[in-house]
């Protein structure tokens, strides 16, 4: 495989067939967390709420004021391509694509919660 990213995901990116469909294969990855965030019932998008099954709200990662706090999820081994490909999924839902690093030590991409401007 060619070099790989490390991307966390909390939602619905762990799911295979969200996986199969995104990025046409099954990844590996493992349990961690995200200190300092905590995940809160934020509105979806009126203009895509088609893609989350008409879903008004989705827990996202938002940053806590309790430094004690962690969202778990798993680390995904994903190709820059893939990358591009997950940036693409999460578009519509407006998240903001940031590094973090989480509670084993590694580094790794993660989407969080952007405010509406």
């Amino acid at each position: 495989m060619a070099a790989t990213v490390r991307l966390f995901s909390y939602g619905t990116l762990q799911k295979t067939s969200v996986q199969l469909a995104t990025f046409g294969r099954e990844l590996k990855g493992r349990a961690d967390a995200l200190p300092g965030f905590t995940l809160r019932k934020v509105p979806v998008p009126a203009a895509i709420r088609y893609l989350s099954r008409g879903m008004r709200h989705n827990l996202n990662a938002v940053r806590s004021s309790d430094p004690g706090t962690a969202v778990a999820g798993m680390v995904l081994e994903i190709t820059p391509a893939e990358l591009a490909a997950a940036d693409g999924y999460e578009a519509p839902a407006r998240y903001h694509r940031m590094k973090a690093r989480l509670r084993s030590g590694d580094e790794a991409w993660v989407y969080v919660h952007r405010p509406p401007i």
